[in-house]
């Protein structure tokens, strides 16, 4: 394995998708293909290796979709549960068990590990004073009230971001707050809660992390760089009715907040596939032996629930393993732009399932996996792969092969003689290929794994044109023989390797060849050179990978194409277009300058926000601003930036903010600098 460490087992999880809406590419590119790649190639290899995943089914997207449809959370969750499974299952996703986090096990087992870290003094209890509705009879959660932001104004902030200037916020920082439930002023109302010190915890999760010099260098960046900002304490309960109660006394109306209960769910996922084997403390062996290699596939956006606060929790508790590696990779765009699941811009998993082939799929998406920056699912793209690489390299290579021993030898393995240089060869390169694609999945590089394998197909193109069997069947009959015997040889090689990437194509193919079994089910290392003895019968030709034509992807084309327009034409937010027009006067008004940025920090308790030193010209100020999640300190440090430099200080989380920098929001909430073309001296006045 990849790990120098001597490990018995693997234990594999993805990120709980949230039960709140369907699975789209973007999902399976991050987080699920290339797990089950791996899963897949691992199983080949005889390891004993299980794959848990499972829904997200707590916290307050799923109460708010449940408010929009008028039903239950239980309702909301129970339908995109078994719709995302299903989904999952036909895309071909190997998991050894998909759980849900509003099970009976994952509650019990979520209650004790919280009771476990409470025993060990582990939590701080804080009261704090939050928005309360009396009517609704609830604290409110952040999206549950509105109100004006505090630093531009905008009359219809949420409670945890201003969709108008992009500032981060809390509740409290709303002037004139309301509840979104009912519409009343809510009060300001004490509350307690238990927080976890992560700070107390800093120097191990330093010291652990700085033992994996194999982990990529997009996580270790990311991580490092909320070290660097030192670890707060965060809570670990809220409160809201749905989730998973606080099992504790005088406790009423708590439960434990998502990002603590979330990763439990592998935990509880596994115990129930151990009492699902009728082996009910077979999760142990998993979770709490240290010979198990634990490795987290997810997106980069939960790097550090899964590099930082997971591990921090295992290291609290103390019974547990920590992660091996955690292979997060970057987002996959769509036809250029940032897909939006609110406007529907994006391709859902099960509505592709009703008009293409699986295996397309898997393999444009592993081609194009973000495995270090953000990659674009390009539909014409998808079909040239498809056409140029599956059908007219892989597929044409086997339809040929099969179709010349099934015209010249009826069908039957031709025997080898003599062999040549070519041969040599090509047989080298056969030998060599499970090595080397096999190598490139231990490392998590499924994208070269997959153009080796392809490669392997375009070697044998070219030996199969160099030997010419049309030339030597005539002349050469031993020749034209062993030839054919290799390339059917080749045949078989190839469906074993294809099979983590195209599980359903290798299975067809093994077929074709007139094999038992299930090809997923043979040993990665155990096939033989002359795996297909002479005269060995093979079974029924068929078009491994048939051509598309453009008409078929030109719908889906089209239907991005509109939503892209709607999303390019509507505006920012609402109070755009109903803002009054303004006079050149009155815009004259607003000074906007030229900022270098001296000093950037992250806000403490805010994840969203960035306390920043600038220079305008001789003055120095600080500011606020809301792109934490978008931009890391040290990369603001030295920008140019454009401000608002003459907007009243506001204060926001205890701190001063005078002026506001200007950025581009996109329709998914991601924030862009807005820049100059060409250097400008800081306190220069943008017109």
């Amino acid at each position: 394995m990849s790990s120098s460490k001597n490990y018995q087992r693997i234990l594999v999880t993805s990120a709980l998708p949230y039960a709140n809406g369907p699975i789209h590419l973007g999902h399976l590119a991050g987080a699920y293909l290339p797990a089950d790649i791996y899963v897949r190639y691992q199983r080949l290899k005889k390891r004993d290796v299980v794959y848990i995943c499972g829904s997200d089914e707590h916290g307050v997207p799923i109460t708010i979709a449940a408010e929009k449809k008028k039903v239950s959370p239980q309702a909301i969750v129970d339908e995109y549960h078994l719709r995302n499974k299903e989904a999952f299952y036909k895309f071909g996703m190997s998991f050894d068990y998909y759980g849900r986090t509003s099970s009976p096990v994952h509650h019990r087992t979520s209650q004790e590990f919280f009771l476990k870290l409470m025993e060990k003094g582990i939590f701080k209890k804080k009261t704090e004073k939050q928005l309360y509705d009396h009517q609704a009879g609830m604290f409110l959660p952040d999206r549950y009230v509105r109100g004006e932001c505090p630093v531009c104004g905008f009359a219809d902030a949420y409670g945890d971001q201003c969709e108008k200037c992009g500032s981060s916020l809390s509740p409290t920082d709303l002037k004139n707050p309301k509840s979104a439930l009912t519409g009343q002023v809510p009060e300001l109302k004490e509350t307690m809660h238990w927080y976890i010190p992560l700070g107390d915890f800093q120097q191990r999760v330093e010291a652990w992390i700085a033992s994996q010099d194999d982990w990529k260098s997009n996580v270790l960046g990311q991580v490092k760089s909320w070290l660097n900002q030192g670890l707060a304490d965060r809570a670990v309960t809220r409160d809201l009715s749905w989730g998973v109660k606080v099992p504790l006394p005088n406790a009423e109306g708590k439960v434990l907040y998502v990002w603590f209960d979330a990763p439990i769910g592998y935990i509880s996922a596994t115990k129930e596939w151990a009492e699902q084997l009728g082996d009910p403390e077979r999760w142990k062996t998993y979770w709490q032996d240290q010979g198990t290699k634990l490795v987290h596939f997810i997106g980069k956006d939960n790097i550090v629930f899964h590099c930082i606060m997971f591990p921090a929790m295992l290291m609290a508790h103390g019974d547990y393993v920590l992660p091996d590696n955690v292979p997060a990779n970057e987002f996959l765009n769509l036809e250029g732009s940032k897909l939006s699941t609110s406007r529907n811009y994006a391709v859902w998993l099960d509505d592709y399932l009703t008009k293409f082939e699986v295996d397309p799929l898997r393999y444009y998406l592993a081609t194009t996996a973000p495995e270090t920056k953000d990659s674009d699912f390009v539909w014409m793209e998808y079909l040239q792969r498809n056409n140029s690489e599956l059908a007219d390299i892989l597929g044409n290579f086997i339809n040929r092969t099969l179709a010349f021993t099934e015209k010249r030898f009826n069908g039957l393995v031709p025997p080898r003689g003599a062999t040549d240089q070519l041969d040599e060869e090509m047989l080298k390169t056969l030998a060599a290929a499970p090595q080397v694609i096999g190598d490139a999945i231990e490392r998590y590089e499924l994208r070269k794994a997959v153009t080796l394998l392809m490669d392997v197909a375009r070697s044998a193109n070219k030996y199969f044109n160099d030997q010419m069997p049309w030339a030597t069947i005539k002349e050469q009959p031993e020749k034209c023989a062993t030839t054919l015997n290799i390339c059917l040889n080749i045949c078989a090689h190839l469906a074993l390797l294809m099979a983590p990437v195209l599980p359903f194509s290798a299975q067809k193919l093994w077929r074709m060849l007139g094999l038992d079994g299930d090809v997923n089910e043979q040993g990665w290392d155990d096939l033989k050179i002359d795996q297909l003895p002479p005269r060995h019968k093979l079974g029924d030709l068929y078009i491994l990978f048939r051509k598309m034509e453009e008409s078929e992807i030109e719908p889906e084309i089209e239907r991005l194409r509109q939503a892209k327009a709607q999303l390019n034409n509507a505006p920012a937010a609402p109070a755009v277009e109903e803002s009054p027009k303004i006079s050149i006067e009155q815009f004259g008004q607003v000074q906007l300058r030229v900022a270098k940025v001296l000093a950037a920090e992250k806000v403490a308790k805010a994840d969203k926000l960035l306390q920043l030193q600038i220079q305008i010209g001789e003055e120095t100020r600080q500011i606020v601003a809301g792109i934490a999640l978008h931009y890391q300190p040290e990369e603001m440090i030295g920008k140019k930036i454009i401000v608002v430099a003459n907007l009243q200080p506001a204060t926001v989380r205890g701190i001063e903010s005078n002026g506001m920098l200007l950025a581009a929001q996109d329709e998914n909430g991601h924030f862009a600098l807005l820049g100059l073309d060409r250097d400008v001296e800081a306190g220069g006045r943008a017109r």
